[in-house]
């Protein structure tokens, strides 16, 4: 039984080997790109929003009001980001209730690739809200010394986020795999709830992780004059 994508080979381009992780990945963006083309292809102001529109901003605004409570500046800086990370991930698991579909975050080459930009991520938000020096400066808080046990932190990070995403996947597969065996008939529908539940947790908790070390990374909001009357 393969029970990672990367084992089974779709076609071939020229001497390199399409597997199924590739073409399942392109599913899954050419299905919410298309989702979301078709649903705000006419939008407008002064339109009541249709069911698939309310869907979609209700969709948008639980992942906004998730990210406001995570980073305290505010849910715009990294809601594109953490968002897709969410639909994506969520929209991968969620399609393995389809014969024959099996989910791109199956793949440890899939749950890596996250992680990376993920990584890539963390210091762009953080030089861009405030500057080289001070995204440059946490490494060395609260002193000096602390410099290389931060860098190891900072890339312990990545690995955490792969190997929990990819072992979660994979643990949900072997176990599907061997309660199939044991009782074909009955299982598939236990596996299949339990499978959109897990990958729904586990989208929220990818996203939700990827936000908090974007926003450990990025600058503390300057404070307003009243609130430095405040403090003063």
């Amino acid at each position: 039984m393969q029970l990672s994508p990367d084992q089974s080979i779709i076609f071939h381009l020229g001497s390199w080997p399409v597997s199924a992780t590739i073409v399942n990945t392109w599913i899954v963006m050419v299905l919410l790109v298309g989702v979301s083309f078709l649903v705000t292809r006419n939008l407008r102001a002064d339109q009541a929003p249709g069911r698939w529109r309310s869907a979609l901003e209700l969709i948008v605004t639980m992942i906004e009001s998730q990210i406001q409570e995570v980073t305290h500046t505010g849910a715009r800086h990294v809601i594109y980001f953490a968002g897709t990370l969410f639909l994506f991930i969520a929209t991968s698991n969620l399609l393995t209730v389809v014969p024959g579909f099996a989910a791109p975050t199956s793949s440890l080459s899939t749950t890596v690739a996250l992680t990376l930009s993920v990584l890539i991520a963390i210091p762009l938000f953080g030089i861009v809200n405030g500057g080289v020096r001070q995204y440059l400066h946490k490494f060395i808080e609260p002193s000096l010394i602390m410099l290389p046990f931060n860098i190891i932190g900072e890339f312990s990070r990545g690995v955490s986020l792969a190997m929990r995403l990819y072992g979660n996947v994979m643990s949900g597969a072997v176990i599907a795999a061997i309660l199939l065996s044991i009782a074909p008939f009955f299982f598939p529908v236990v596996m299949d709830m339990l499978g959109l539940l897990t990958g729904f947790i586990q989208a929220y908790i990818f996203a939700i992780l990827a936000t908090v070390y974007i926003s450990s990374a990025m600058a503390e909001p300057p404070l307003s004059k009243s609130d430095k009357d405040k403090k003063s």
